[in-house]
């Protein structure tokens, strides 16, 4: 991207890491602030390229097989192509669940968390969606999701709609299995996938900065990218933090909202998904319970908050949040990165498969695991707004 290459090389030749007191907002001087915005806009832009929009790049990638390979699998019903079709449920199932520690910004404000990620999936009304002549002949006719976006309910869109047609007791399904009017419905449904993942890329990125083959879906689908209020597409708006047009008053602003987005998450983990089931208030309410990829779920949503702390994902990782909140408080740093190392291992720790031991002790200890992640966060995101 040519606007955020510029911003990085403007920031970088900046940057001072290192030597920050912590102190309240009344008490930062003009000196100090601008140090700390020195050294946090490197890790915005690095944030911002190499966690966010890398992640939603290989997101829609994902999204884009998926939509091939179940298009594939409709139009010849072999175990070949169901192997290809489920095999690529799994890897943008990763991808997205590698994206919550950032559902701030498009992911809310489009609506697109709960439009492609709600459960459990309402079984009944499917069932009786998928007996509906006209329906299925909509869908069919109009394969490309918009049918579907406009006409089916959260609770049978996304990745479980399609999750319920592929899987059964955590094993694909025989093929056989599979009837043709539901490989219509996975289409339709998984061509709305498709178009939301590549609406969350280019919300970060820019319509000018993806795929030639994404840039015409947005365009002829005229799906919002943009705030309707600011000029900038949210990575801009981000790498923009101070100036004027963004929604971020300061760079430091713009880091609390990254430890932020990261809180959100391990709490969500630890309380809601984990602890909703775990503490019987609902034991229908449990993730991806088709395929048996709930602990998956769950641990790549920490790893998603280790990318973003940890200044990108794997390969890819540069300057961080973590890099400054070692200059600031190097004891708070390492505990958040054990915190992050312990809240994978005790989900790991759960018996295989999560719906069937959310009541566990080990389920309990992931709980725990979280909530001292999320508290080690909220640390953190002081440090970072002082």
């Amino acid at each position: 991207m040519k606007y955020l290459n510029f911003l990085s090389s403007l920031f970088f030749a900046t940057a001072v890491l290192g030597g920050f007191a912590s102190c309240n907002d009344s008490d930062v001087s003009d000196d100090d602030f601008q140090r700390r915005e020195e050294a946090l806009a490197p890790v915005v832009n690095q944030y911002v390229n190499n966690t966010v929009i890398i992640t939603y790049k290989s997101l829609a990638d994902a999204s884009i097989d998926l939509y091939n390979a179940l298009s594939a699998l409709k139009a010849s019903k072999t175990e070949a192509n169901l192997k290809s079709a489920t095999d690529a449920w799994i890897e943008s199932r990763k991808w997205w669940e590698l994206s919550e520690a950032f559902l701030f910004g498009a992911a809310t404000n489009f609506g697109i968390d709960p439009h492609i990620d709600t459960w459990p999936l309402d079984e009944e009304t499917f069932k009786k969606t998928i007996k509906n002549a006209d329906f299925l002949a909509s869908m069919d006719a109009d394969d490309d999701g918009i049918w579907a976006s406009e006409h089916l309910g959260v609770a049978l869109l996304g990745f479980h709609g399609i999750e319920f047609i592929l899987y059964r007791e955590g094993s694909p399904k025989n093929v056989s299995e599979i009837t043709s009017d539901e490989l219509i419905y996975a289409v339709s449904v998984a061509g709305d996938l498709r178009n939301q993942c590549i609406r969350l890329e280019a919300a970060w990125a820019g319509v000018e900065n993806i795929s030639a083959e994404k840039r015409t879906l947005v365009e002829e689908l005229d799906l919002q990218v943009k705030p309707s209020d600011s000029r900038f597409y949210y990575g801009e708006n981000m790498l923009n933090a101070g100036a004027a047009g963004s929604s971020y008053i300061s760079m430091a602003d713009a880091a609390g909202a990254i430890l932020e987005g990261c809180m959100d998450i391990s709490a969500e983990v630890g309380e809601t998904k984990i602890g909703t089931p775990h503490s019987k208030d609902d034991v229908n309410y449990i993730e991806s319970p088709y395929s048996f990829n709930s602990k998956t779920d769950f641990a790549d949503n920490i790893r998603s908050i280790a990318n973003a702390y940890l200044g990108g994902i794997e390969g890819k990782r540069g300057h961080s949040v973590s890099e400054y909140i070692k200059t600031v408080d190097s004891q708070l740093d390492g505990k958040i990165q054990a915190a992050i190392t312990n809240a994978i291992n005790k989900i790991d720790a759960i018996p295989y498969p999560f719906a069937r031991n959310y009541a566990s002790t080990e389920a309990a200890a992931a709980m725990d695991a979280c909530d001292e992640l999320t508290s080690l966060l909220t640390e953190a995101k002081k440090l970072v707004s002082e």
